[in-house]
């Protein structure tokens, strides 16, 4: 008989049996290590393949005014996501879904053949929570929800341009949800769950990182100004035929814009049909030349001088002068040949204020233009402001000195235009601007002499209470001062201006007892009654400050005698209260 090889080579028979061996025990010892000592391998594999971390939606910061009133608030919505892969075993209930989601039953289906292959599809975002749950509760497999949140405005469209508004996911595109995106963000927390390979939720286990909601923000503004001051230049707007126009209220001790509104507007909750044109905010990005405005500066820095009082004269007769092959004229006849400081204002005389700038040179009028902020960045860090242009010559020759001392060949904002008369009012000292609600007293500047403001504050009355003056820009039971202005349009891709192309602007403040409120109008293109900035945005200004006023309760400074106190006060009918 033949022997077994294993017998004739026992070694081998051997070898094999205790590689055998070996290799038995290796997967004893890897299944007891796997399951005894090393179980978290085991663990994070069986996890890899169900356990999910879902993003928990942060709550975005609290937008409000001054006191408290919300202006941008985050309301939970329901977002609809389907896993396309899923829906191709359900087709018979795509009808149903469509008609839940008010959708075309044909589209609907097109799109989801279309993208079968797709896990992750949206079907619709921004529906309210009992929506979304309707549709959930079809059970339509491979339909699922997200908790998500939507900003809402309260103030619509009278709050539109300063605040701006988020996308649909829920990150600033203007104003200040743009400013202020970091802060007003939130940060997303996790939410650890179990799905099946379906990615059906089978268990809702723990949140691992709670969701921080982003900060409330205080806006400086005043709704209640807010809404008086849209409803005025929207009016003025309708009255006059104007293209635009913008509104701005700042109190001129803490540099706090209280009221910014434009015309034309938008509704942020609504923007289906949002023209570009309606989102300008044109307070801060539209430039202009300030016109007759800009004497009010002129005049400051040329008392400022020492070289002037309010009672020195100039010649004005016969209301041109001509420097070179330019000729500077009055818009209107002066109450005579010859005007104080005081009566070039109330008259707006061009001729007059330029000889006085002659005088003290165009290099004197732009270092204090420069001081009180005209052509100068805000600080604001508002998107997409402009900082406008303040020319500087080496040689200031009569031409440039005499359009600057009247406000053409400079461009300014409306905040601009609004933070300069402020100085005016606050006895020369400049408050830094804000948008945001401040609590403490501003590190102000003194920009002109106390004396010399309080000069032009008197003077600045006068305009308006004068028999020649603005009487349109009155209020009645206060004395306020103001400056109106007339200044034409550029033309679009030629040099020059355009052909009946105004801006008409006032700017102004009050109560003269104590000034608090500076206020700047300006109307684009008026068309109906004249453009004239004293017949146009002077009675806007009228009525804003008065509401303003009463709404902050300042006490009257201007009240009639008791004995007076029904007595109908008389318009004085040839007062010209229409130059700019």
């Amino acid at each position: 008989m033949m022997k077994l090889e294993g017998a004739l080579f026992p070694w081998r028979f051997r070898v094999v049996l205790g590689l055998l061996g070996i290799m038995v025990a290796a997967i004893a010892w890897r299944i007891i290590d796997l399951q005894v000592v090393d179980r978290a391998f085991l663990k994070g594999q069986g996890d890899a393949r169900s356990v999910r971390h879902i993003p928990i939606p942060a709550h975005r910061g609290l937008i409000t005014d001054r006191n408290g009133e919300p202006l941008a608030v985050s309301t939970p919505v329901t977002t609809l996501w389907a896993n396309a892969k899923e829906m191709q075993t359900a087709k018979e209930k795509w009808p149903a879904l469509a008609a839940a989601l008010g959708q075309d039953p044909k589209a609907l289906a097109e799109r989801l053949e279309a993208q079968a292959n797709k896990e992750f599809i949206y079907l619709v975002r921004g529906l309210t929570p009992e929506q979304g749950q309707a549709v959930l509760d079809l059970k339509v497999p491979g339909v699922y929800g997200i908790e998500e949140f939507r900003r809402f405005y309260p103030a619509g469209e009278v709050t539109a341009h300063m605040v701006g508004f988020t996308d649909i996911d829920d990150h600033g595109k203007e104003g200040i949800e743009l400013a202020y995106d970091e802060w007003l963000a939130g940060v997303p927390g996790k939410r650890q769950v179990i799905k099946d390979r379906r990615g059906r939720l089978i268990k809702d286990v723990q949140v691992t990182k709670n969701a921080k909601a982003g900060k409330p923000l205080a806006l400086s503004i005043d709704l209640r100004l807010q809404y008086l001051a849209n409803r005025e230049l929207r009016n003025a707007i309708i009255e006059n035929g104007a293209k635009a126009g913008s509104l701005v209220i700042m109190d001129v001790k803490t540099g706090e814009i209280l009221a910014m509104v434009n015309q034309p507007t938008y509704n942020p909750n609504n923007r289906r049909n949002l023209q570009p044109a309606m989102m300008r905010n044109r307070a801060m990005i539209d430039v202009f030349e300030p016109g007759s405005t800009m004497k009010a500066i002129s005049m400051s820095a040329a008392i400022e001088t020492g070289r002037w009082k309010p009672s020195d004269t100039v010649e004005v007769y016969p209301g041109t002068l001509q420097i070179g092959k330019y000729t500077i004229k009055d818009v209107s006849k002066s109450e005579g040949p010859v005007l104080d400081l005081t009566g070039i204002l109330i008259n707006s005389s061009n001729v007059g204020m330029s000889k006085v700038a002659f005088d003290i040179g165009g290099e004197t009028i732009f270092r204090l233009a420069q001081k009180v902020g005209l052509g100068q960045d805000t600080g604001l860090g508002f998107p997409g402001e402009r900082v406008g242009n303040l020319p500087n010559y080496r040689e200031w020759r009569k031409a440039e000195t005499a359009t600057l001392s009247y406000g053409y060949g400079v461009s300014v904002t409306a905040i601009q235009l609004v933070h300069a008369f402020s100085a005016l009012a606050n006895n020369g000292r400049l408050a830094p601007l804000t948008l945001i609600k401040t609590d403490k007293a501003p590190q102000t500047t003194q920009v002109l002499p106390e004396a010399v403001a309080k000069t032009m504050q008197t003077m600045l009355q006068q305009v308006i209470e004068a028999p020649r003056g603005v009487f349109r820009a009155q209020v009645p039971a206060y004395h306020v001062g103001g400056k109106s202005g007339t200044a034409r349009k550029t033309s679009v891709g030629t040099k020059g201006y355009a052909e009946n192309s105004y801006r008409s602007l006032f700017a102004g403040f009050g109560p003269m007892s104590d000034p608090r409120y500076a206020i700047v109008v300006v109307i684009d293109e008026p068309t109906k009654a004249g453009y004239f900035g004293g017949l146009v945005s002077a009675p806007v200004f009228s009525r804003v400050m008065s509401g303003t006023l009463r709404l902050m309760n300042v006490t009257p400074d201007n009240l009639p005698p008791t004995q007076q106190a029904n007595a109908t006060p008389v318009v004085p009918l040839k007062a010209n209260g229409g130059r700019g």
